[in-house]
């Protein structure tokens, strides 16, 4: 069967996505996202330290005010990099107050993004890891922002989704796996993190 094919067969018979009211964070919310309180139930470290390597260049999406962004940075460490990409203004400029704060400023590049557009125009496949963590069910386009985040990794790059249980139902999830497999992600197991879906990708 021909490639343009077997791509008409998959889209015939992948399953309609189900009904989503995409809200993302609004801006007056920038203090509690990096609130210490935070860290009692979701240790950036802890959670992030297996996948990140010193030097890498890492991928933030929906990075707040740097939640993440400012551990990876640590990790990552000297020669490494952040891509911290998000749509809100007061979250990439409470960011960069943060950044600038720990000392972390030259590691990270905040990046004001578009609705549809993660503004990664320049970085094809120079990403070691992205990292979607609790962002992708705000996306307006699921399929968009994951061809996007594809497009910057590196081949063998890899993405850890992770999503709150509850906020985000089984069957969400389920259409944000199954749309990355359709983008070519090869999919492992499901990593257990409680009371969170979460999935380790990576790119062929």
């Amino acid at each position: 069967m021909a490639i343009e094919e077997t791509m008409t067969e998959d889209l015939k018979t992948r399953r309609e996505p189900p009904p989503r009211h995409p809200h993302r964070c609004p801006g007056w919310a920038a203090p509690f996202m990096a609130s210490p309180l935070r860290r009692l139930f979701e240790n950036p470290e802890k959670l992030l330290r297996p996948w990140v390597e010193p030097g890498m260049t890492i991928l933030d999406v929906g990075c707040a005010t740097g939640f993440f962004s400012l551990p990876l940075a640590r990790m990552t460490g000297e020669k490494g990099r952040v891509l911290c990409v998000d749509v809100e203004p007061r979250m990439v400029k409470g960011l960069v107050r943060r950044a600038t704060k720990a000392g972390l400023v030259d590691r990270i590049e905040p990046i004001l993004c578009g609705e549809d557009d993660l503004g990664l125009s320049g970085h094809a496949g120079t990403v070691d890891l992205a990292v979607a963590i609790h962002t992708l069910h705000e996306l307006p386009d699921i399929e968009g922002g994951l061809r996007q985040i594809a497009a910057v990794l590196k081949p063998g790059g890899r993405l850890l989704m992770i999503e709150p249980r509850g906020h985000v139902s089984d069957a969400t999830w389920d259409h944000e796996i199954e749309t990355a497999r359709h983008l070519g992600f090869a999919v492992g197991q499901p990593l257990d993190l409680r009371r969170r879906h979460a999935a380790l990708l990576e790119k062929p």
